[in-house]
């Protein structure tokens, strides 16, 4: 394990434009970005090896960590180093024009800036440039240029401005350019880091009027969510809600309306281990997932684009016959081959590093359920889906009944054998129940009858092999004795209510076998990799909300304000954590683990009986008796 020049990963923010997006350390250091997509090839690697990985930093000598804030409901980051005789301030963003409501109307150029104000005293500031293209395969020649600097490996090129001090430095992997200037207070330096070589003016005077300008289009996404800014249900847990909404707004692609579930590749899951995977696609579990909490905050335009790019792309492979991918490229491809960078050694001496995902060829089922239930949500918003969408749906129901007798690889993608993992059934029961219930009361078309057969065959089957009476909870796969988080669901998703005792076993085994320390792991059970994983974020935060809904909500209120307090200090969350010390684990900032805060906040004021907003969340007995209300009004008109 290799400590040396690895800064935990709670140290980083991150910015982005809705196309990419970079972590900043702590100590100034962009560690991480790729351009000109999220997807594409890291420029700064730093965070996978810092020796070869390249970095972009700007600090003051003998400051070792500044102090990050972002601008208030923003993604605009401020940095701040002081020392005796002076304050650094450093903004960093990544531009934005236009409006970022839904798909298609932003424009992004690929720069980065980095605006350095001297607030008081003089300040010596520090700089180190060294892109390393292509992960680090390729070698960076460095050459200056009007106004500024040019990097290159001989297909890619980035152009840094605003500095014309410092010297350029051979080492392993290229130049490196290095410069050390003073500042005076009042003064201020404009660093633009600009991908390609199309446009090399240089404009400092428009700097301000950049930031500000990002800094309303993102303030105007954020407050077109009025539900989020009702300040009687969220008690206090504003700026955490308003950082986790802008996160996930930050992984989503301008363009396309997909959401990746990370912005980085092969953050451990064990510091030294191999369990290192690339987060960067949308998959549609986690893009469903996502939809769903940013209906609840009131966006439901990013539902309802997410919705049709899962159905465009869905479309696009259709004729191949391999029924719903669970993951694509932002931009909708499939074909996402797994590689390892041997040449890396991996954060903290953790490898392999893998660009690609081998997942994305596993056959999982309970993405349909998930997208099922984002369709349903948006239709209980007063959302129609255009004729394009309904066939769609109606096909995803029909492949649900004609797929769920066959075995999966399970929601956490375990790399063996597919089993019948009981969390598949379960949300392929979701698929059939909610279009079920769109075809009586929203009118979806389709063999309404078949899915209601289906529906009624897949929960007896679960009631019967997915329970084991011994362990006295739901397991992981049929006749197996191993626990999976996922099942506490169950009682969420409604297969059964809250007060079965299955439900209450099932919630009980979890906390006595899966929990440590207020901490959930997604599973123990062996999987086919060697050593161990940390506990999941989501799964944490499914605890809290089982424990709300079913009457325990001083248990859910202490777990929930434990991970209230381990978000780092910007508000972010990663996927995992270890138990022991509350390290951050996995890729960072996680999509999943900001959707489960959401949620949770609201299943907790709905169960201390605060006014939420907008309707009843499923899994609430309000919903159940909407939906119960429905089903009567449907046999009756059927019969």
């Amino acid at each position: 394990m290799r400590d040396e020049g690895y800064k935990p990963i709670a140290d980083y923010a991150v910015i982005g434009n809705l196309r990419t997006a970079a972590l900043v350390g702590k100590d100034g250091s962009i560690d991480w970005c790729c351009y000109p997509y999220l997807d594409r090839a890291s420029v700064f690697a730093a965070l996978l090896d810092t020796r070869l990985g390249g970095r972009f930093r700007v600090s003051v000598p003998g400051v070792e960590r500044g102090r990050q804030r972002y601008v208030e409901d923003t993604n605009v980051l401020v940095t701040g180093f002081s020392d005796e005789a002076g304050t650094l301030v450093v903004t960093d963003l990544m531009p934005l024009f236009g409006s970022i409501r839904g798909r298609g109307g932003s424009f992004a150029p690929p720069e980065l800036y980095r605006i350095l104000d001297c607030e008081d005293g003089t300040v010596e500031v520090a700089v180190e440039w060294s892109p390393r293209f292509d992960y680090a395969r390729g070698t960076t020649d460095i050459e200056r240029i009007p106004d500024g600097w040019l990097a290159t490996d001989g297909r890619d090129d980035m152009a840094l401005f605003g500095m014309e001090e410092g010297g350029v430095a051979g080492e392993e992997g290229g130049h490196t350019l290095r410069a050390t200037f003073p500042m005076q207070a009042g003064e201020r330096r404009v660093l633009i880091a600009r991908w390609g070589t199309e446009d090399l003016t240089y404009v400092p005077e428009r700097a301000e009027a950049i930031v500000e300008k990002t800094a309303e289009i993102w303030r105007a996404w954020v407050h077109g969510s009025e539900p989020l800014h009702n300040e009687e249900w969220a008690d206090g847990l504003l700026p955490l809600l308003v950082r986790s909404e802008l996160a996930l707004k930050l992984l989503t692609n301008a363009a396309t309306g997909a959401i990746t579930a990370a912005p980085t590749t092969s953050l451990p899951e064990e510091i030294g281990g191999v369990r290192n995977w690339d987060y960067r696609f949308a998959w549609i579990r986690d893009s469903a997932m996502t939809a769903q909490a940013l209906i609840a905050l009131g966006h439901e335009k990013e539902a309802v684009e997410l919705l049709s790019w899962m159905e465009r792309v869905s479309e696009m492979y259709v004729g191949e016959g391999r029924g719903l991918r669970i993951m694509y490229g932002t931009h909708g491809w499939s074909e996402l081959d797994e590689e390892e960078l041997s040449h890396l050694e991996g954060y903290r001496g953790s490898r392999p590093v893998r660009i690609g995902n081998g997942a994305a060829g596993q056959l999982q089922l309970e993405i349909y359920g998930e997208l099922l239930n984002t369709a349903y949500e948006l239709y209980r918003r007063g959302y129609r889906p255009s004729g394009e969408e309904t066939a769609f749906l109606s096909r995803v129901a029909d492949e649900a009944c004609s797929i769920w007798r066959e075995p999966d690889y399970g929601i956490w993608e375990i790399r063996g054998e597919p089993r019948h993992y009981v969390y598949s059934k379960v949300m392929l029961w979701v698929a059939l129940d909610r279009a079920t219930h769109l075809a009586d009361r929203y009118g979806l078309r389709g063999d309404r009858n078949r899915w209601a057969r289906n529906a009624v065959a897949i929960r007896r089957q679960v009631l019967e092999q997915g329970y084991d009476a011994e362990t006295g909870a739901f397991v992981q796969s049929y006749g197996s004795k191993e626990l999976d988080a996922a099942n506490l669901r169950i009682p969420l998703l409604e297969l059964l209510p809250f007060d079965d005792e299955r439900v209450a076993g099932t919630i009980d085994a979890t906390i006595a076998g899966l929990t440590e320390n207020g901490l959930v792991y997604r599973y123990l059970a062996e999987d086919g990799l060697r050593g161990k994983e940390g506990a999941f974020g989501l799964c944490t935060f499914w605890l809290i909300d089982v424990l709300a809904l079913s009457g325990r909500v001083g248990e859910a209120r202490t777990l929930f304000e434990q991970m209230v307090e381990r978000a780092n200090h910007v508000g972010l969350y990663p996927e995992q954590f270890d138990t022991a010390t509350g390290t951050f684990l996995g890729n960072f900032p996680q999509a999943f683990t900001h959707i489960g805060f959401i949620n949770s906040a609201i299943y907790l004021a709905y169960a201390e009986g605060k006014p939420i907003p907008g309707h009843a969340p499923i899994g609430t007995p309000k919903h159940r008796a909407e939906l119960e209300k429905t089903r009567r009004r449907g046999a009756a008109l059927r019969e």
